[in-house]
């Protein structure tokens, strides 16, 4: 089993894994949300990132200790630890924000000090209208980067060209900072299309596999190993990278050419939802 997507860790397990592997207990879990705006989802308590979670991202809770929570994610059954002083109660969200990143006021009012920078995807309750800005349950936020949960994009690829001039962060799930598989994941989960969130996982399960011979077009998955891309339009690529660094285009070719050429391998597939 993938620990990635494993509901265990010896302590305890998901009750659907009874008979499957050992723990000393099998729970149910409790659900939660983020209650911050970004919190690390860890390998081991105080151990490495392996992904990031958002303002109002729910998850469900299997254990608690030392400060710690084991969780799986909702939006795509990976498993991890966060601080546990991260969770708060699970309670409903209505809105997701739209824009690259948006800041969270005190009162609606632009010339106020911002209590938090909220990312792109993060959810939050909204409770009132309050003219240019919509009152949430964490504070006010601009009428315009917010929309309703089930008002979604269609395009993954504009969606990934919010976050160009970001930069790349190893395990990064935002604005503050994102790789790869991040980037894919943001685009395609804004547009309401399930995607895991790691490279090896997308390239398993992420739409179907073209043939060499096949033309590239707008929102195709370009895969090397150990990396990921969405096509642009037929030559262009747009990619979290840790050649420059950040998110940005590059032509199709000569990333193919330059990859190659730092000992990185060639393609290895290329998919197309």
């Amino acid at each position: 089993m993938d620990r990635r997507e494993t509901p265990a860790n010896g302590r305890v397990a998901h009750v659907s894994l009874r008979g499957q592997v050992t723990a000393e207990r099998y729970v149910e879990g409790e659900p939660a949300r983020i209650a911050v705006p970004l919190t690390d989802l860890l390998a081991a308590p105080g151990g490495a990132r392996d992904r990031q979670l958002t303002l109002g991202a729910r998850v469900l809770v299997l254990d608690r200790q030392a400060g710690h929570a084991f969780v799986r994610c909702d939006r795509d059954g990976y498993v991890g630890h966060v601080a546990e002083a991260a969770l708060g109660p699970d309670r409903p969200t209505t809105h997701w924000v739209a824009a690259p990143a948006t800041h969270l006021y005190p009162a609606p009012n632009l010339k106020q000090r911002e209590i938090a920078m909220l990312s792109h995807g993060a959810e939050l309750r909204v409770i009132a209208d309050a003219g240019r800005f919509l009152e949430t349950d964490a504070g006010f936020v601009p009428a315009p980067h917010l929309r309703a949960l089930d008002d979604r994009p269609g395009d993954p690829v504009a969606v990934a060209e919010l976050f160009v001039g970001t930069p790349y962060l190893w395990g990064g799930n935002s604005r503050s900072g994102i790789d790869c598989s991040g980037l894919v994941q943001a685009a395609h989960l804004a547009c309401g299309i399930p995607c895991p969130g790691d490279t090896d996982l997308q390239q398993a399960r992420l739409g179907h596999a073209l043939p060499d011979s096949a033309a590239l077009q707008r929102g195709d998955v370009i895969f090397w190993k150990g990396h990921v891309a969405l096509m642009v339009d037929a030559e262009t690529i747009l990619h979290a990278n840790a050649h420059r660094m950040m998110v940005n285009t590059e032509g199709y070719e000569a990333a193919v050419a330059r990859i190659l050429a730092a000992g990185e391998g060639p393609v290895t597939l290329r998919k197309r939802l």
